[in-house]
């Protein structure tokens, strides 16, 4: 059984595709997919375009709220994928990521992109979690 997230507030979905997946795994276990995270308000405009901090912070939230829509937690991740438009970046965008994740220590890949979808959006990113 699948069941799509899309929390309120959140900006709305253009296309055929959910904010995140809840799958039953049976078991009571089930996995949570978390599309791709952009700083976007419910508007799609970008948050805080010229601070990556404020924008990874802002995109950790909206995963945290979609984990927990799902009845899961940060806890539960156990994959994280980041896409950053600046490399030069990375130890603002470790640094918030250490602090969502701290003992967690999910499997992650981080790599350099062109950029994202949207302007004024450096930084995205997805997770795969796991609970119950």
């Amino acid at each position: 059984m699948k069941t799509r997230i899309n929390p309120q507030g959140f900006t709305k979905t253009v296309g055929a595709y959910s904010q995140g997946l809840k799958i039953d795994l049976g078991g009571g276990k089930f996995m949570v997919l978390v599309s791709g995270q952009l700083a976007m308000d419910a508007d799609g405009v970008p948050v805080a375009p010229e601070d990556i901090s404020a924008q990874t912070r802002y995109i950790f939230e909206n995963i945290k709220k979609i984990l927990q829509e799902a009845g899961a937690q940060l806890e539960d991740v156990v994959k994280a994928q980041i896409f950053l438009t600046d490399m030069d970046q990375f130890p603002k965008v470790s640094a918030v990521r250490n602090e969502y994740f701290g003992d967690i220590k999910p499997v992650s890949t981080l790599v350099e992109i062109n950029r994202t979808v949207r302007e004024g959006c450096h930084i995205e990113i997805e997770v795969m979690a796991i609970a119950g």
